[in-house]
């Protein structure tokens, strides 16, 4: 009986986003299963795919034949090809992108993706027994408390030596696979003793075992929801069952890590954007046969190829780092409660600070809602104090104000340690003459370049593109160059002037492009070898360091001033996150937030600890204003090197929008987008608000297809905006 198989094959194209059937060689029908990346025939070329179904059904048509398996170890399984197609319709992606946006590069269907496994040579002893020269009887020797032994061990006393007894039958060579990255462990940790809270938590979330229920534990910074998750974790090991833990942040993995592999030693997978191409490619086969009962990692890591599922963690549950921002343009939440159906298991979603959405369905009690009002370590919240700096400004302290310079110094003296938050890397944001006006802006995307002062060069933090800058002005040939605006490198920069003998450091996407830098920075500060710790918002949530007694912030209004309806919700999350790394042990914490617009409602929130005031003043602006949580919201956007033909075809999408969807749906715009030109693309875009709109996602489809094949333009939908 023929069999046959269903492949995808690698084509982004959306015109042949399906399945196409190839007879299964006889020589190959033991080793093809579902998931398996093979190589077929396709047009006249050959093209790789995934094997998505096998059936028997009988074809009458003549039919290609698959050429060859490129990996019998399976790709996919068959969870994972159910979520492809459940990203396809949440995201009106092909199912070829959401299908390869969930593999690690070494295992994506497309032709040069090549990564080895790794071995290591070992040696097995076969024969004692002979006559051996000193150098031989020695490397034998080396076998009398060893079964086996590392080649290199014996290649140390003499390779010669080596060969001649591999040779003579003595010894044999073997081969075996060795992972590239891997978790040391110099000690392990016990069980913290919970307080009433954390346990109450612990025994709530433990009662939704073996349901797929979403639960959202609010507890305020410091308030052990590490602890909490290890306990749960604890007892989802004991039923033989595995574990999915999601951080936001790179910068929150090496801690996060280190504890769980102190708790959990050589239980545990990672899977982040900072591992190796070969890094990941060991880490996903680890968890796809079953070695490790516990994934850790960033947004992708959802995809993990875990099996039997016994909890889901979120950690930082209101971050925007859990929305990817390219096709598929998927949020990790939805993907992690969809797994919660399939392997019937809880989802805890965890934050300090959870997003207005969450909250508004704990609310409703579409999620069960848990609270910790205190901190673990009994310690209290820091003392919050706003600073304003259009005073200081008028004393020439534009940096930092007197206050926060007092109180570094208090702390330098007192040996204890200081975050400061300046949320924009480089050095400086414009840089125009003051002879002719002339400014320097990307010659591809519609902003000025930001100036890094380490490498003299101005970069475009939406395109990439670099150029060098020396002090002459390209347009007037005038030495009268000025440097405006704050980034990290001038704050590091200014740091050292005022304060010569503190040791800073600083932490931003531009110091820790290195591998390994994230956990070198974390470490060294953990360890007392810096006094300052200054970053963007990577230093804001999650880290954890006993001596920090002072949080500085240095430009709050930068992330409440962005023209965006979230402005507000990221503004309260990352002050008050940012806020929460001062006083977590026995050290009284303090926190100065520098602003120009004193009476801001948020801020206010933010000087209180207020969470429910906040959430009250948000949740009326948002209800007023016809957004999310009360209306749903998409982005479309339309994108062409052409500036006509873009502006001529975003006015039909709006009509065709408009006489297509409900007459309750609110289409806004079009506008240009923000920023309108990026890497020479146009880029405008249309929002539509909407509650229950029955015809709006086939009308999406049908412009998808519209556009999908008409050329030199391009349409984006983000569902989840």
């Amino acid at each position: 009986m023929n069999m046959y198989a269903d492949v995808l094959v690698e084509i982004k194209a959306k015109q042949v986003d399906k399945t196409f059937t190839y007879l299964i060689p006889t020589n190959l029908k033991d080793k093809i299963k579902v998931g398996v990346l093979v190589v077929v025939p396709f047009g006249k070329k050959q093209v790789e795919g995934y094997v998505l179904n096998i059936h028997n059904k009988k074809i009458d048509f003549e039919i290609k034949e698959i050429i060859n398996i490129k990996n019998e170890e399976r790709v996919l399984n068959e969870e994972l090809i159910e979520l492809g197609y459940f990203l396809k319709e949440e995201t009106l992606c092909s199912l070829s992108n959401c299908i390869s946006s969930m593999l690690p590069k070494a295992l994506k269907a497309k032709s040069g993706n090549v990564v080895n496994k790794k071995y290591l040579s070992y040696l097995v002893l076969v024969n004692k027994d002979g006559k051996f020269n000193v150098q031989q009887q020695r490397i034998i020797d080396l076998f009398k408390n060893n079964n086996e032994i590392l080649k290199k061990e014996a290649y140390l006393i003499s390779e010669s030596a080596t060969k001649t007894l591999i040779k003579k039958g003595n010894i044999k060579e073997i081969k075996k696979e060795e992972y590239r990255y891997n978790l040391r462990v110099d000690e392990l940790d016990k069980p913290k003793k919970l307080n009433l809270e954390q346990q109450n938590a612990v025994d709530k979330i433990s009662s939704y075992f073996n349901t797929s229920k979403t639960i959202l534990l609010h507890g305020v910074t410091g308030s052990g929801k590490t602890e909490i998750y290890m306990n749960l974790i604890e007892k989802v090991l004991k039923e033989k069952k595995t574990a999915l833990v999601l951080v936001p942040e790179i910068s929150l993995t090496p801690q996060l890590i280190l504890r769980f592999n102190k708790r959990f030693p050589k239980l545990i997978a990672v899977l982040h954007s900072h591992l190796s191409d070969g890094e990941r490619f060991d880490e996903w086969r680890k968890i796809e046969k079953g070695e490790c009962q516990i994934v850790i990692g960033a947004r992708s890591a959802v995809f993990a190829p875990l099996k039997n599922i016994g909890i889901i963690i979120l950690d930082e549950e209101h971050s925007d780092s859990y929305k990817q921002e390219n096709n598929p343009k998927y949020h990790a939440r939805k993907v992690a409660i969809k797994r919660s159906l399939y392997h019937n298991c809880p989802v805890i979603l965890g934050s300090a600070t959870p997003s207005l959405d969450s909250m508004a369905r704990a609310l409703k009690k579409r999620y069960e809602y848990i609270s910790i009002n205190k901190r673990a370590s009994g310690a209290d919240l820091p003392n919050i104090s706003l600073v304003d700096m259009s005073e200081e400004a008028k004393a020439r302290h534009n940096i930092l104000s007197r206050e926060l310079e007092y109180k570094i110094i208090e702390r330098l003296n007192k040996k204890e340690q200081i975050v400061l938050l300046l949320n924009r890397r480089g050095h400086s944001t414009i840089i125009t003459c003051a002879n002719c006006g002339f400014t320097y802006r990307c010659p591809y995307c519609d902003i000025t370049l930001t100036y890094h002062k380490t490498n003299k060069h101005l970069r475009c933090h939406y395109c990439g593109y670099t150029k060098y800058v020396d002090d002459v002005c390209p347009s007037c040939h005038e030495k009268s160059l000025n440097y405006y605006g704050l980034g990290t490198e001038k704050l590091e920069e200014y740091l050292k002037e005022v304060f010569p003998t503190a040791k800073i450091v600083r932490m931003d996407a531009d110091s820790t492009t290195n591998k390994g830098f994230y956990e070198k920075i974390i470490n060294d500060f953990q360890e007392g070898k810096y006094d300052i710790l200054l970053g963007t918002q990577m230093v804001s949530k999650g880290l954890d360091f006993p001596k920090v007694s002072l949080v500085g912030i240095i430009n709050a209004d930068a992330s409440l001033n962005i023209p965006e309806y979230k402005s507000n919700e990221r503004s309260f999350a990352l002050l008050t996150q940012a806020s929460g790394r001062a006083g977590r042990s026995n050290i009284k914490g303090e926190v100065i937030i520098q602003t120009y617009n004193i009476m801001h409602p948020i801020l206010k929130c933010v000087l209180n600890h207020n969470y429910q005031a906040y959430f009250n003043y948000e949740m009326k602006i948002r209800k007023t204003l016809k957004y999310p949580p009360y209306y749903f919201l998409v982005q479309i956007k339309l994108k062409s090197r052409d500036f006509n033909l873009v502006s001529n075809e975003i006015k039909k999408v709006k009509n065709y929008l408009e006489n297509n969807i409900s007459k309750d749906s609110i289409v806004l715009g079009p506008s240009p987008a923000n920023p309108f030109l990026i890497n020479g693309i146009y880029n405008y875009e249309i929002l539509v608000k909407y509650r229950i709109d029955d015809k709006l996602i086939n009308t999406l489809k049908e412009l998808d297809k519209i556009y999908t094949i008409m050329p030199k333009i391009s349409l984006d939908i983000d569902l989840s905006y």
